[in-house]
């Protein structure tokens, strides 16, 4: 898809909840944001609805129909889910929307990481053949990616520091590479802690936004692209993906205010950085980004709130939030956020 869409289509309300460890249904989760963004727009109904969970994450089968309870299932409407972040989610409904035969779109993401163990878990999306008899987890892996950029010279471990330093107002750089290896080269806080949560946002098509909001939040490109998940295969020191993706969304089609990158850990911001051709005047995670809060399955869709948040507030013009998945930044996905079309 091209950064010129058929059919404009903007969000017009968003809403998180974000927990260290929630105790409740993931379902409460999905309703309380629901409950926010239909508060917000004054809907009750909407034409379609996208979720994107993770259930084997949460060990038990077909948690994400569950889920439907919290976004309201009567009346009947068409509904679809993905097995991906709710980033994903995002760009299905957005894609939708472009067909014409639903105006609103509801999109959720959400997940309750406290319930099972990530690095057990997210091995098995490895090469069932080559790697996943290894358990080559995420962290591991983003450990040799690390590893890679540090034998290239392209950054220092200073580098990695300084991107999570962004979640952690106060803490003295010198302390942080103090701290003890968690897997070397990575620290404990270079990797991103999980937090339960969900979000949610209401997309609706250019001809009724006017109905829902003064404000709205023209989505103008969005685009997701794949690498082989053989890491033998890749370069580590880029993403070539991300770079692909950045292009077909339009990204370099003007100045990039702010942009809220899926950096769980933190060597994937410098190969964001360099992918996505993002300067000195781009505002990187301003909102802290997955250091801050990490909602598994709702990290990437968490992207695209904060930067709507900050174009809707008018903190900024135009935006760029990106979601990741997979090891060592397989798959990417970009989409740019504007306050005009």
């Amino acid at each position: 898809m091209t950064s010129s869409p058929g059919r404009p289509v903007a969000i017009v309300a968003a809403a998180s909840a974000l927990h260290p460890v929630y105790h409740g249904p993931e379902a409460t989760l999905v309703m309380t944001c629901v409950n926010e963004v239909r508060q917000a727009a004054g809907v009750d109904r909407v034409d379609f609805t996208m979720a994107g969970s993770c259930d084997y994450l949460a060990g038990s089968p077909f948690v994400f129909v569950m889920n439907i309870e919290g976004m309201g299932a009567w009346p009947p409407i068409y509904e679809s889910h993905v097995e991906m972040d709710g980033a994903w989610a995002l760009f299905e409904a957005w894609l939708r929307l472009q067909v014409g035969d639903v105006d609103t779109a509801l999109v959720v993401g959400s997940g309750r990481p406290s319930v099972g163990n990530q690095r057990e878990v997210f091995s098995l999306q490895t090469d069932p053949y080559t790697m996943a008899p290894l358990g080559l987890d995420p962290v591991s892996l983003a450990g040799l990616q690390a590893r890679a950029l540090l034998e290239a010279g392209i950054a220092t471990e200073a580098d990695f520091a300084a991107a999570a330093g962004r979640a952690l107002p106060g803490m003295d750089p010198g302390d942080l590479l103090a701290a003890p290896y968690f897997n070397d080269p990575l620290r404990s806080h270079d990797v991103a802690t999980p937090t339960d949560g969900a979000a949610a946002v209401l997309l609706v098509a250019g001809d009724r936004v006017a109905e829902f909001t003064d404000t709205p939040v023209w989505i103008t490109g969005m685009d997701h692209r794949v690498e082989s998940h053989h890491l033998g295969l890749r370069d580590l020191t880029r993403s070539p993906s991300a770079a692909a993706a950045a292009a077909h969304a339009g990204a370099a089609d003007g100045p990039i205010d702010v942009a809220e990158l899926m950096v769980v850990h933190s060597p994937e911001e410098i190969v964001l950085r360099n992918a996505l051709g993002l300067g000195a005047d781009t505002r990187i995670n301003p909102s802290g980004g997955p250091f801050a809060a990490n909602p598994i399955m709702a990290t990437g869709l968490m992207r695209v709130v904060e930067v709507a948040r900050r174009i809707a507030s008018g903190e900024a013009r135009r935006g760029l939030a990106h979601a990741s998945s997979g090891p060592c930044l397989q798959q990417n996905l970009v989409a740019v956020l504007e306050g005009e079309l």
